[in-house]
């Protein structure tokens, strides 16, 4: 099964950095040689070029709910996204949405789709590191990633 696994956010602003910096712990594993990792700055539908040609995406990154603790890791599916409740537009496309568009295109997209993410403290300043809190989760969900791998997720 060809897998690809995304980890997205940016290097300069601190906590959104969690998904590139768990993709790449991952990448320093023994994988595979079906799976692809990748790490991205991009979304919406900058995505479906990545995705494009594969079975199943994993894909990482930085998230903050309303009640969410820092540091926590969440598995979700799409269905666990939330439909977007205003027009589409090219910069403002949910992942879901670029899903759907892909394939409405007849683009070969992935049947399974699987999103860790984390719960993240503070995305806004220009900052090269996380806060501890979320530095300490990188390894849970490494873990929790190649157990997907693996199929124990």
């Amino acid at each position: 099964m060809k897998t690809v696994i995304i980890g997205i956010g940016s290097l300069l602003r601190g906590d959104d950095a969690v998904g590139i910096r768990i993709a790449e712990a991952v990448e320093r594993e023994a994988l595979p040689p079906d799976v692809r990792v990748v790490t991205t700055t991009a979304a919406g539908l900058a995505l479906l070029d990545l995705l494009t040609g594969h079975d199943r995406a994993l894909i990482i990154d930085a998230i903050q709910t309303r009640h969410g603790k820092p540091g926590e890791v969440y598995r979700l599916g799409l269905e666990d996204i939330p439909a977007p409740l205003h027009s589409f537009t090219v910069h403002d496309v949910s992942l879901r949405s670029a899903l759907d568009a892909g394939r409405k295109m007849g683009l070969p997209l992935p049947d399974e789709t699987v999103i860790f993410a984390v719960e993240v403290a503070d995305v806004a300043p220009l900052r090269e590191s996380c806060t501890p809190e979320v530095e300490k989760a990188i390894p849970k969900a490494v873990s929790l990633v190649l157990g997907e791998l693996a199929g124990a997720g």
